[in-house]
């Protein structure tokens, strides 16, 4: 590497490896090693440590223990819409999902939430917080509130998996999204642990409200995923067929 003054050298070799991983690597690829690249360019592990944090920054490879350093597959594209789950989503895209509870309690939700289910001082819900892996990678880190009471004996049923899929199953519950709310946000401690990002990346949260066959709420969702790795596109197809099907049921009538 070069010792110009310019730049550290840590940056000179962040720039060589993300013109290399731009150019002679393939999506889900693993970089030689810490150890190989501080021999490659005559460099110490630190300097290459620092460099690698430089391109997980940007977005370009994630760090996977035991597994290595991997070039960061395309940024998915998410659609959402009022019915669109997760799960079904990615997996019509071939891409394996893994979902797993990191934890589940009866817990005080925050104030905005609470106005949300009207529920009353000191009241509770059911919080499940999950995170979605995709091709073993972390995703999405979901936090879900739930109205325990449609939702009985959930602590002793669940351990893992779509929780659209649980509800299905154990209680019929089909939820559909109400409304839903994209914001910008950055990667607290706990983000950056879960998600493997570094402090302050850039994330997108969604907060949906997910109601039943009747229009009440059961639940509401607050999920968080890295911007340099999901977009997420509206789909508007059914909102337009309900208003075709509203507008023919006016002309029939």
């Amino acid at each position: 590497m070069s010792r110009q003054k310019e730049l550290p050298i840590y940056r000179q070799l962040a720039d060589t490896l993300s013109d290399q991983v731009r150019n002679e690597f393939a999506a889900g690829d693993l970089l030689p090693s810490e150890s190989e690249l501080a021999v490659r360019f005559g460099v110490n592990r630190h300097t290459v440590r620092r460099a690698l944090d430089e391109l997980v920054t940007a977005g370009l490879v994630t760090r996977h223990q035991g597994r290595g350093t991997q070039v960061v597959d395309r940024r998915l594209d998410y659609r959402l819409s009022a019915g669109s789950k997760v799960t079904h989503n990615l997996a019509e895209l071939g891409m394996a999902t893994d979902t797993r509870c990191l934890t589940q309690c009866l817990d005080t939700p925050p104030a905005a939430i609470a106005q949300r289910f009207a529920l009353p001082d000191r009241g509770v819900l059911l919080r499940v917080d999950t995170l979605r892996y995709v091709e073993g990678a972390p995703l999405v880190w979901i936090c879900h509130w739930f109205d325990s009471q449609r939702v009985p004996s959930w602590l002793e049923r669940y351990r893992g998996g779509s929780t659209r899929a649980f509800l299905d199953q154990h209680y019929g519950l089909r939820l559909r999204r109400r409304q839903a709310r994209i914001e910008a946000g950055s990667a607290t401690a706990a983000d950056a642990r879960w998600l493997q990002c570094a402090l302050n990346a850039p994330l997108l949260q969604i907060i949906s409200d997910n109601i039943d066959s009747t229009g009440a709420l059961v639940e509401v969702s607050v999920s968080r995923a890295r911007a340099d790795s999901l977009s997420y596109h509206i789909d508007f197809s059914e909102f337009s067929d309900h208003c075709s099907s509203l507008h023919s049921d006016e002309v029939m009538s």
